[in-house]
């Protein structure tokens, strides 16, 4: 019917088998941003926060949330990664995070870099929705994957 890998030949949704791929070492990175007033932003930076310390804790949720992406993604396998980072920088207008996630594996990680981003940034407006309700949670993306069959990948919008 399709040559698209998660669905049967009658058109169900399945998940991939992927037992007869090779391993190989993948990784990938992504990124998004959180758009904020500068009294948010500086609330965050200066550890001002009513709940806590909001980057410490987004960091954590963001990893735990790489971890438990094939509970939340209906058709991804459950992963043993070896590797999950998440950097948050702060500036006067918001927060960037990148996550780089890494395995090696038969299936590649690029949903839990993105997973581990977007939870992260959840955290974020959660534990600072007090100071500013209008944040923005955007530009989400994959910058780059390595390792599988189809090899390297770099996003040209970096």
């Amino acid at each position: 019917m399709t040559d698209l890998t998660h669905l049967d030949e009658s058109g169900a949704a399945r998940m991939v088998d992927v037992g007869a791929k090779a391993e190989t070492q993948r990784e990938a990175v992504a990124t998004g941003r959180i758009a904020m007033s500068a009294k948010a932003a500086a609330a965050i930076r200066d550890g001002l926060v009513k709940k806590g310390d909001v980057l410490a804790v987004a960091r954590v949720a963001g990893i735990m949330a790489a971890k438990k992406t094939s509970d939340l993604i209906p058709l991804c396998h459950p992963l043993a990664l070896t590797k999950i980072s998440l950097d948050l920088v702060p500036d006067a207008t918001g927060i960037t995070a990148t996550a780089t996630v890494a395995l090696a594996g038969r299936t590649g990680v690029e949903m839990e870099a993105l997973t581990a981003v977007s939870v992260a940034l959840l955290t974020v407006y959660d534990m600072a929705k007090a100071i500013d309700k209008a944040m923005a949670i955007g530009d989400i993306r994959l910058v780059s994957k390595t390792g599988g069959k189809s090899g390297d990948w770099v996003n040209p919008e970096g």
